[in-house]
């Protein structure tokens, strides 16, 4: 009898070893007739930005041409979010000006980033961002999928050709095989069973069929930051546990499902908003409703938090008044609660008042201000204001406040008689696009304004009066035209000058170009508000005639601050670059000391015989980052990167307003 089960036991093992080889290669058979898909690499163009692509690791093919100043890099080896994605590519020596497949990784955001110049691009520095990315050769790794589409923050992607679509990035699923592998310790279960028939059997283990598994879901646009405090856990249908109560939830379920992942913002509307709502007694308290009912629902379209937009409210009506600035509250749920406790403040309609208060007080530090995000206000006008508002809206736009406007219900025609200032939205909006204005007709269609409202003030890349480096000076060019120059090199050093100014974003209200040439005499060539394009300024720049005479440094230093800085604007930066071949005839210190008081920022550049230490007394401290000095006239265009990139350096370090 003994042997007779014994025999058994040697049939049932050999009988599940012979499943179990053919299990796995069944499962083998399949794995091999499966086709990869194949893999194709999307294009993008130069302009696009790395923190616009929500994939944190991707392949894509850059086009020719992305070496252009024009497509902005910030960093070196390791880019903020913000910069172009082939731009970097270059920089770092991974592609030339030709083009070329890149493998892109987000990395962890900076506490700050250095400029340098390389490979023909210039990148530009940068203070603490929130995302950072690094550059490699394609080389995929092993096992690891790339997207064939990839995931853009908003619903138009920038892709490079026509009619490409861009599709949500997806993990690839797993394909299920055919047969299912035994297990060992399901053999032995099964073994011993068999083997011991008085025994009582095991639980069977649940089948793939009759287990649901809750994936980690997707992050999809600007939720990635919250999707990822969520955790995977898998599930048993409570049928398939013995003795379960079938509407009874474990507590580990209920724990993981009442999980609620904290937002952090939506990182791609980083901005600092204020919204100045009419408070006035005109207004009624019914359309005083429907106004804070607007605000109330931008809150929720907003993705309030300390890494996305932050946003405060002022009433006005007399006298403006903040209810909460921007650091009061950091999610939206919060907001809209505080935004529905407002109460109405009466008073007239004096909105240049509320700007010019926001412009002084609202955009602080203390207040939640936050260095690199762009400040916008929207400012609600019931009618039309009981005050004028171009000189207060014009000193905001100069501060790098971009202001919206919606005005509802504006005058009748027997009423314009009573309008103070007529056309008042256009002139005090940062452009007269129509992309800053919004007109209601009627209180009852103020919520169609939302979703456009909500959409432009978050597309940080058309906020125009946003203040960077690049455009938020006035930049007064002295220009040395003595004879010792010479007509060659006087437009070698013209050339100079237009490398410079190209590298700014020229406007009324962006960077404003000046120029004076002086020998022993000084002539202005063109102000600052001569020109207000990039083209006309270069075209300006080439048509200056050269003088020939000595070299009177000091007067050139007095007459630029009289005839060019004196008419700056406010709030602007005054940057002079002056240029020289000698040593100038007459003092430099005293007028040195006048431009400096005068908080105008000078860079001082030298050429063949100019003189190091005169340089470094019109230089504005320290003397090794506003002076330069080089032999020839010649290696004057190897200066541009660096004067550039200390030029933003100084800018970032200071405070945005």
């Amino acid at each position: 009898m003994r042997t007779v089960v014994l025999t058994m036991k040697a049939s049932v093992i050999e009988m599940f070893l012979v499943l179990l080889v053919t299990g796995v290669h069944s499962n083998k058979e399949t794995a091999k007739k499966i086709k990869r898909p194949k893999f194709t690499v999307p294009q993008i163009n130069c302009d696009v930005k790395a923190g616009k692509i929500i994939n944190p690791e991707f392949i894509v093919k850059c086009p020719a041409g992305c070496q252009d100043p024009k497509y902005h890099v910030y960093g070196t080896d390791v880019y903020a979010s913000y910069s172009s994605v082939c731009g970097a590519a270059v920089h770092s020596g991974v592609l030339d000006n030709s083009g070329g497949k890149i493998l892109v990784r987000k990395v962890a955001g900076q506490s700050g980033y250095k400029g340098s110049y390389s490979n023909g691009v210039q990148s530009l520095s940068l203070p603490r961002w929130r995302e950072s990315f690094i550059v490699l050769e394609s080389k995929p790794k092993k096992g690891v999928t790339y997207p064939s589409a990839l995931t853009y923050s908003s619903s138009k992607s920038p892709v490079a050709q026509a009619g490409e679509t861009t599709k949500a990035y997806q993990r690839p699923p797993i394909p299920e095989t055919t047969a299912q592998p035994v297990t060992l310790m399901q053999l032995l279960a099964v073994t011993v069973a068999v083997a011991t028939p008085t025994t009582m059997l095991p639980r069977p283990f649940p089948s793939a069929a009759s287990t649901t598994s809750i994936p980690r879901p997707e992050p999809v646009g600007h939720r990635s930051q919250e999707m990822d405090l969520w955790s995977t856990t898998t599930y048993t249908s409570s049928q398939n546990r013995p003795g379960a109560d079938p509407g009874l939830v474990p507590k580990e379920e209920l724990s993981t499902q009442s999980l609620e992942p904290v937002s952090l913002g939506d990182p791609n509307c980083k901005i600092d908003l204020s919204f100045l709502i009419d408070g006035s007694t005109s207004i009624g308290k019914r359309r005083f409703r429907i106004q804070k009912q607007l605000l109330a629902e931008v809150a929720q379209a907003l993705d309030i938090g300390p890494g996305g937009p932050l946003m405060g409210v002022v009433q006005y009506g007399d006298n403006p008044a903040t209810h909460f600035n921007l650091k009061t509250h950091m999610n939206s749920r919060d907001l809209k609660t505080a935004i529905e406790k407002i109460t109405q403040r009466g008073g007239l309609s004096n909105v240049g008042r509320a700007i010019s208060f926001v412009t002084k007080n609202f955009f602080s530090k203390a207040n939640g201000n936050r260095s690199g995000a762009p400040n916008v206000v929207v400012v609600m006008v019931d009618g039309w204001p009981t005050d004028k508002v171009e000189e207060a809206s014009r000193l905001a736009r100069e501060s790098g406040i971009n202001i919206f406007f919606i005005t509802i219900e504006g005058a009748a025609e027997n009423e314009k008689q009573y309008v103070v200032e007529p056309n008042f939205a256009n002139k005090a909006v940062c452009r007269t696009n129509g992309f800053y204005s919004f007109h209601v007709q009627s209180w009852f269609g103020l919520h169609k304004t939302l979703q456009p409202l909500v959409k432009r003030v978050c597309d940080t890349d058309r906020l125009a009066c946003s203040k960077t480096c690049l455009n938020s000076a006035d930049i007064g060019f002295v220009i040395d035209g003595s004879s010792s120059v010479g007509t060659g090199n006087f437009r070698t050093v013209l050339q100079f000058v237009t490398n410079l100014t190209k590298e700014f974003e020229i406007s009324d209200t962006d960077t404003r170009i000046g120029a004076v040439q002086y020998t022993y005499e000084q002539r202005l060539e063109f102000g600052f508000d001569k020109y207000s394009s990039k083209p006309d300024i270069l075209s300006a720049i080439k048509r200056v005639g050269y003088w020939s005479g000595g070299t009177s440094t000091g007067a050139a230093i007095n007459f630029a601050l009289e005839q060019l800085f004196k008419k700056s604007k406010p709030n602007k930066r005054k940057l002079m670059i002056l240029i020289t071949d000698g040593r100038s005839y007459d003092d430099v210190r005293i007028p040195a000391m006048a431009a400096h008081l005068k908080g105008v920022i000078t860079y001082a550049i030298g050429v063949a015989w100019a003189a190091q230490e005169e340089l470094e007394v019109i230089a504005t401290h320290p003397a090794r980052d506003h002076s330069f000095f080089v032999d020839e006239f010649d290696n004057l265009y190897q200066y541009v990167p660096r004067i550039i990139q200390n030029i933003c350096t100084e800018f970032n370090s200071q405070p945005r307003n």
